[in-house]
């Protein structure tokens, strides 16, 4: 009796001396092929780290709301059971390539994921919402395994060289979030921020001609804005004020404008003061979100006292423990907190509740 099978269009290659082949895999049939290995399959013989539950509707809906125009990379799978290639033919003619044909898996074959086991879920929850979405493809590269001995390699092996990008880079190229593209438009605008911002990195080398990265800007707006990095929607007047904010902000940093007219080296600011790194892009975007939630503040006005301000590392009496921790500069979440709490205490600004229990735990242990 013939045993049924997957038959998928298929492309064949070769690495270190076996076969591996690329299909494209109907939508619908991911959740039926690939196997929930943590539910079902040994601890011995799992192939991934644990599905992280959590992540799953944020791709899910990525995917939705994106209908079209998402990208997913390929999903990476290991086959334990019987697979056959046949070559491409053209009425009964072989084609050229011997690279070209059909793969065809046996159902009683074990698949199981490498790399996308968190799409594979994403991809099953899409398509309970829009079935339609199941004659859509996504591209699989099956290695055969008999036995699945390779797989945990394998996943060790596609995870050891792999590299995110750094966070300003993903702001820089994701033109559909919002906040990513006001950012941009601020360090455009804002000739400072156009002459210092590292673009692509997330830290400054100690050689660069750059103040700023995009990250800091983008961090610095988030806090301004009083949004969180899920924001959906940034109104024309949000936008607006962001702008003249940072514009209005480096009018009143003078070793800022200094910085981008050359006439003080770059490396000099984040080696003397605490102006010259992320932190303070945070806090000054949080001392903007109250100055603007004050009734009768001009933030235009109120800005020109952050000149008064002495930024100076050396002054470790107002830095140490809030800017920073053994005289380097902390981006923790408190530190922030407690640097935004000096420029509050500069502008005559109340402290929120939350500020509030930073700086007496601040001040208990100091």
């Amino acid at each position: 009796m013939k045993t049924a099978e997957y038959v998928f269009t298929a492309l064949r290659g070769r690495q270190a001396g076996r076969e591996y082949y690329v299909v494209m895999c109907p939508m619908k049939l991911v959740p039926k092929v690939f196997l929930f290995q943590e539910e079902e399959l040994p601890a011995e013989l799992r192939a991934q780290r644990s599905l992280n539950k959590a992540r799953i509707p944020e791709i899910t809906d990525y995917m939705v709301r994106n209908r079209s125009d998402y990208v997913f990379s390929s999903i990476t799978a290991s086959i334990d059971g019987e697979v056959r290639f046949e070559k491409l033919t053209v009425e009964g003619n072989p084609v050229d390539s011997d690279e070209i044909g059909s793969l065809r898996v046996a159902m009683d074959a074990r698949f199981v994921v490498n790399d996308g086991q968190h799409r594979r879920a994403a991809i099953e929850e899409a398509l309970r919402r829009y079935p339609e979405l199941g004659d859509e493809t996504i591209s699989v590269v099956f290695f055969v395994d008999v036995g699945l001995k390779r797989s945990q390699q394998m996943f060790a092996d596609l995870n050891k060289h792999a590299i995110r990008p750094t966070k300003s880079i993903g702001i820089l190229y994701d033109q559909r979030d919002p906040l990513s593209n006001l950012a941009c438009k601020i360090v455009d605008d804002v000739v400072v921020f156009r002459h210092l911002t590292e673009m692509e990195k997330s830290s400054i080398s100690n050689r660069s001609t750059k103040l700023f990265t995009l990250s800091s800007v983008y961090q610095g707006t988030l806090s301004l804005l009083r949004k969180s990095q899920n924001s959906k929607e940034v109104s024309d007047e949000e936008k607006g004020f962001a702008a003249d904010f940072w514009k209005t902000a480096c009018d009143n940093m003078p070793d800022w404008k200094m910085a981008a007219g050359r006439e003080i080296l770059t490396s000099e600011l984040r080696r003397d003061y605490v102006h010259a790194h992320g932190l303070a892009m945070h806090a000054i975007g949080k001392l903007g979100a109250a100055l603007a939630s004050t009734p009768g503040r001009d933030y235009k006005e109120e800005l020109k006292k952050l000149a008064r301000i002495d930024w100076r590392r050396s002054n470790r009496a107002l830095w140490e423990g809030r800017a920073m921790i053994a005289g380097r500069i902390n981006k923790s979440y408190n530190c922030v907190i407690l640097t935004t709490n000096v420029l509050k205490r500069e502008f005559g600004l109340e402290l929120s509740p939350e500020e509030k229990n930073v700086e007496e735990e601040f001040l208990r242990k100091a």
